[in-house]
């Protein structure tokens, strides 16, 4: 259980590391606050998984884990606050670039 439990720890600050990594305009300036949930997501689904599965699969609990892990750090995100093009594009109602034609 304490390899495991090493592996929770790993596979939290990864999935952490990677949401602030490949999308850091969706997160909020608090980092801590991303690796922290990532690392008790991590932890928490990994010990659940385990004792779900009588810890008889390691290999199956770790994917547990990183899939609670990326699931929960992904409610952190916030894309209608991130900048750029795709949050421009928000603001417009269905169908308003289409030219209407009158008789």
């Amino acid at each position: 259980m304490l390899i495991e439990s090493i592996a929770f720890v790993l596979v939290g600050l990864l999935v952490g590391a990677l949401a602030l990594t490949l999308r850091p305009e969706y997160f909020p300036p608090s980092r801590s606050l991303t690796y922290g949930t990532a690392l008790v997501a991590a932890l928490l689904s990994g010990f659940v998984g385990h004792y779900a599965l009588g810890g008889a699969l390691p290999a199956v609990t770790v994917a547990i884990s990183a899939t609670g892990s990326a699931l929960l750090t992904s409610v952190l995100a916030r894309p209608d606050q991130a900048g750029g093009r795709r949050s421009a594009r928000r603001g417009r109602r269905a169908g308003s670039h289409r030219r209407h034609r009158h008789a």
